[in-house]
């Protein structure tokens, strides 16, 4: 029976009921609801609402109820449309009319509210988790083999010398920065909206800071309208996760690159590839694929959110049953793709050997050709040409950099002195580079203490 059954001559029909019920997806959250509940009739009983006795009834009634939910005794039918319906229908045939006095002082808006923010608390803390341990993770793999020299590369052409470390701290520092907009938004998500009713509060002598603390909940959402109708939180939730799975996605793509026999820099753990049907030689990478096709999936739950409200006045409107599935999916998308990422890294093999022919017979040291003659006084616009023609002279004579005599130098600038021949070793020109955040292992090692203090600070 319908909960507002004395305004209407029959219920809703069939069609109706499957179409708008939403058991399916609030069953997640049954635990949450009968959390809320169980905090909101113990308020009730402590303001004199409801008495103690009832209270005491009410709360053992709940935790029976949850207990059946929990072993699948109690299988709710669609008709009771959500969690909430269905945990009070339940309660009601175990405890009779004292049943009907759990619903006082609230309304179905504020407790998926509150629902919705006490699933997501925990799951935040965990996907934090999740980002500590990939940050470790690189963290780790730059220790062990972060001084391996290879190219760095833009516009996916090789660009100039550095070290691994220097590059993989830059993942690291991206997923930091993930943790860093987490915590914003968990916060924010730790504001409890319980007492609200529909949107306008209750006249009753609730005590909404006792409820959120029982809860343990940080805070209250301060205005009743909005603590019911803003759904922002839970987009900024899903932001957090879109942006992460770009750069978890922007990985996976260099290990996919990296890891095919054109660059051959890392070779993949076999518990994270697969071969192909028809061709045995195949090792697919496709752990890193997925998380590649799985940013696209979180892109649109976030779409979905900011779709589903950006037209709705306020306060509920019916629409917003619909925020639990992109949100749901999005988080429970990201933490798996966090997960078998730190896997995929701590399982891999480095190719050091690879790196080093990367390197080879290359014009990635140009710049230190110009570098050199800015160092001794040359504009860089006039070094940046005469660097440029080196390079054109080798390629005409298809040799590379090895082929440089000072005599050939000098001959392109005379500012090229009997010790612009050492500017041309790949190691000595990463380790040039020491200015803060650069590529020099000095600089790397700064940058993993940094990132260690954060996680070992839980921050």
């Amino acid at each position: 029976m319908p909960l507002w059954d004395g305004r209407f001559d029959g219920g809703p029909g069939r069609e109706m009921q499957l179409f708008s019920e939403s058991l399916g997806v609030d069953l997640s959250l049954f635990e949450e609801d009968i959390a809320g509940s169980i905090a909101h009739c113990t308020m009730l009983g402590e303001v004199g609402l409801i008495t103690e006795e009832e209270a005491s009834a009410l709360r053992g009634g709940l935790m029976a109820v949850r207990e059946e939910l929990r072993q699948g005794l109690y299988e709710p039918d669609v008709s009771l449309e959500d969690v909430h319906m269905a945990v009070e229908s339940r309660l009601t045939e175990l405890l009779g009319d004292v049943g009907g006095k759990l619903h006082t002082a609230r309304s179905r808006n504020d407790q998926v509210a509150t629902d919705v923010r006490l699933w997501l608390k925990p799951r935040l803390a965990g996907l934090d988790e999740g980002l500590a341990r990939l940050v470790g993770v690189l963290l780790d793999r730059v220790t062990a083999d972060g001084r391996t020299l290879m190219p760095g590369f833009t516009h996916l052409q090789h660009g100039q010398p550095i070290w691994l470390g220097h590059h993989l701290l830059a993942h690291a520092w991206m997923l930091s920065r993930d943790r860093e907009r987490l915590a914003g938004a968990a916060a924010r998500v730790d504001l409890c909206p319980l007492g609200a009713g529909a949107m306008a509060g209750t006249p009753h002598p609730i005590d909404r800071h006792r409820t959120a603390e029982l809860l343990g909940f940080s805070g209250l959402v301060e205005n009743a309208m909005d603590a019911v109708a803003a759904r922002d939180h839970l987009q900024e939730v899903v932001s957090v996760c879109a942006i992460c799975m770009t750069h978890l996605s922007r990985m996976a793509e260099e290990l996919v690159l990296w890891s095919s026999p054109a660059f051959g820099l890392v070779r993949l753990s076999d518990a994270f590839t697969t071969g192909s049907s028809i061709m045995p030689q195949k090792r697919n990478p496709d752990a890193a694929e997925l998380v590649r096709g799985k940013a696209g999936r979180v892109y649109g739950d976030l779409v979905a959110l900011l779709t589903m409200v950006k037209g709705l006045p306020l306060a509920y409107n019916r629409d917003l049953q619909e925020d639990k599935e992109p949100l749901l999916d999005a988080l429970g998308t990201t933490r798996a793709s966090v997960s078998i990422m730190g896997s995929m890294w701590e399982s891999l093999t480095v190719e050091r050997e690879r790196y080093v022919e990367e390197l080879a017979g290359d014009f990635l040291l140009a710049t230190e050709l110009a570098d050199y003659l800015v160092g001794k006084g040359v504009p860089f616009r006039e070094a940046h040409q005469v660097s440029g023609r080196l390079v054109r002279w080798c390629e005409e004579r298809n040799v590379d950099f090895a082929a440089l005599t000072l005599k050939v130098l000098s001959e392109h600038h005379p500012a090229f002195g009997e010790d612009a021949l050492l500017w041309l070793d790949p190691a000595a020109a990463a380790e040039r580079r020491r200015s803060m955040g650069g590529t020099a292992w000095e600089e790397v090692e700064r940058q993993v203490r940094t990132l260690r203090e954060t996680i070992s600070s839980g921050k």
